[in-house]
């Protein structure tokens, strides 16, 4: 007899289980809210970020996660990158960090230190002036996450039979029962991955939950010509993705840019650009942490983000074409994500924070095989 199941929430999470549970025979039935997905899994760079990641388990489920997108986006037709990234250094410290990190990462991930002419070479809107060399990888990947996050939900239902409830909020769950105002619907299994909404379901337990939310401000430059090649980072990205903290030398630079970049470290800063399949960039950004924030974006933290970019770019155009913000989940004790099974038959998926989309289909994929154990490694 076929097994049901039910997962609450369509952004990658939710999507991700829904692949993991169609593929295990399931019979699926996806909820959301609203029409489309609109939140945090459309307001990104579309990153798959291997390099952000811890060697070991993190390092591998990244690496699982891209090889499952790959497959996933091929099938569905959506457009995708694999030029890798491209971490830029124009200060001897900064220098230092990423050839401690290569030799460190050294044979496991595929990675090569540039000098200022090799890099130039890889993507010719590198900023020249003062560049020291670089430091190339090969693992990462962009997708459009509009166009990706919009599209998936077609290609579970044709290649798997995945049902989709949209327009439909799931306000009440009593095991194997869930309801959205009067309708009801019951399952063998339900998954509830509805990311920034703390409030609906088990609202106790994600008030105990050591998890909270972080506010991003983003934006996008309009199409540039030519192809920019990697994803490019600046100096600050060092310090953001706990990847690099196999570099001895990390906490001097931090120190460095604690004393020299104030303003960046108050809101979160880090830079980093990548190019979509329309040749616009996407730009950002910075984060803020809490459980309620002012709906207003600052412009003052646009133009910090604009300014040092500038640093390690020449685009021909920095015309801005869209700003925007995001909210994402967050685990408050470094770990990756949070597991939780509030009710027998329940399971809640949460708190993966900015690496949602370089590890949510390798994690899910653990989850509904029952595979998974708790990991107390360190994310962005």
């Amino acid at each position: 007899m076929t097994k049901s199941a039910l997962v609450i929430g369509a952004g990658i999470v939710g999507l991700a289980t829904a692949r993991a549970l169609a593929l295990r025979g399931y019979q699926v039935s996806v909820f959301d809210r609203s029409e489309r997905a609109v939140g945090a899994s459309i307001r990104n760079f579309g990153m798959i970020w291997p390099i952000g990641q811890p060697e070991g388990v993190l390092y591998e489920r990244a690496l699982r996660s891209r090889s499952i997108w790959t497959d996933v986006l091929q099938r569905s037709g959506c457009w995708y990158s694999q030029q890798g990234s491209l971490h830029m250094a124009y200060h001897a410290d900064e220098w230092t960090v990423l050839q401690e990190f290569k030799e460190a990462s050294q044979p496991t991930r595929p990675l090569a230190l540039l000098s200022p002419e090799q890099t130039r070479e890889r993507s010719s809107v590198v900023q020249p002036t003062g560049l020291l060399g670089s430091l190339y990888s090969a693992d990462e990947m962009i997708v459009d996450p509009r166009q990706a996050i919009g599209s998936i939900p077609s290609y579970l239902a044709e290649q798997y039979g995945v049902t989709f409830h949209w327009n439909t909020a799931i306000s009440r769950i009593n095991y194997p029962k869930v309801w959205s105002g009067k309708r009801q619907w019951s399952a063998d299994e339900i998954y509830v991955c509805s990311g920034v909404d703390f409030e609906t379901l088990y609202p106790e337990a994600f008030a105990e939950a050591p998890i909270t939310k972080c506010k991003v401000q983003m934006l996008r430059l309009e199409a540039q010509n030519g192809n920019i090649g990697p994803s490019l980072c600046g100096g600050l990205s060092l310090i953001h993705y706990k990847g690099f903290l196999s570099a001895p030398s990390l906490p001097q630079l931090l120190e460095r840019y604690q004393q020299e970049k104030s303003e960046y470290m108050e809101w979160g800063i880090h830079v980093m650009a990548s190019q979509n399949g329309l040749g616009e960039i996407t730009v950002g950004d910075s984060h803020e942490y809490g459980l309620t924030f002012d709906p207003f974006d600052r412009t003052a933290v646009n133009a910090l983000v604009l300014d040092y970019l500038r640093t390690f770019t020449t685009f021909p155009s920095y015309q801005i074409q869209q700003t925007w913000h995001g909210i994402y989940p967050k685990h408050t004790q470094g770990k990756t994500e949070w597991v939780i099974s509030p009710e027998s038959g329940v399971t809640v998926i949460n708190g993966l924070g900015g690496a949602g989309m370089t590890l949510s289909f390798g994690l899910c994929e653990a989850v509904v095989a029952g595979t998974y154990q708790p990991l107390a490694g360190l994310h962005a």
